[in-house]
């Protein structure tokens, strides 16, 4: 505070670089979204091993549904519009993120592992006991790539909420050169995901690190074969 209790005041190249954000945000949101929807309307969704989630999901019953980040974006598509949950990260890219999911039905808690995590974490855990479910990136939203932080398995065992994990393969895709490796799926792809059998985690220990690995297979979307 300055010396006559009036806050500080932003300086010019602090404003400029908000207004550069705002701008980057607008557009990333106002074309990214269409973009996505015509992509995704030309892709082929299998999904596989879904009957005992399906058993949650018609006795709503909460769940954790968790994908490693780099097979976001086909989960986000092949799952919208039923009403879940997510972590949105306060990183300016989740942010874009976020806002494209909020268009197809997603609703949002504000948080990460760096960020307000602990305070987000109590809202997942009093969301999943009034029966509100929830989708994870167990390893976002910075990574490493693979490598589940806590928040998911504490959610699990302080709920009793099972989580569901989600493998994906891809028929053709665009891999960015991110730490993640992000998958895109190329036009008129086929996308497979296969969901795990639902299992609550025990605890946060490294058993159940490892099984949670497990469960969500290698971080990289693989590659679908002709005739699979």
């Amino acid at each position: 505070m300055n010396a006559d209790g009036t806050p500080p005041a932003i300086d010019a190249a602090e404003a400029a670089r908000r207004r550069t954000k705002a701008r980057k945000l607008w557009w990333s949101v106002t074309l990214g979204r269409p973009l996505v929807q015509l992509l995704g309307a030309t892709w082929r969704v299998e999904e596989r091993n879904t009957q005992a989630w399906q058993q949650l999901r018609d006795a709503g019953k909460p769940y954790l549904l968790a994908v490693w980040h780099g097979q976001l974006l086909g989960a986000v598509w092949a799952n919208r519009f039923r009403d879940i949950h997510a972590l949105a990260s306060t990183h300016g890219d989740a942010e874009i993120i976020a806002r494209m999911m909020h268009r197809w039905g997603y609703h949002f808690v504000r948080g990460s592992s760096s960020q307000g995590g602990r305070e987000a974490l109590v809202q997942i855990v009093d969301g999943l006991k009034r029966g509100s479910s929830f989708a994870f990136t167990p390893d976002g939203p910075r990574g490493p790539r693979g490598e589940p932080k806590a928040g998911l398995l504490v959610a699990s065992m302080r709920s009793g909420a099972p989580i569901v994990g989600i493998r994906t393969e891809i028929s053709r895709a665009w891999r960015m050169r991110s730490w993640d490796r992000f998958a895109i799926a190329k036009p008129f792809a086929t996308l497979r995901l296969t969901y795990s059998d639902p299992w609550v985690a025990p605890d946060a220990s490294p058993e159940s690190v490892a099984e949670l690995q497990r469960r969500l297979g290698p971080p990289e979307a693989a590659v679908l074969g002709r005739g699979a």
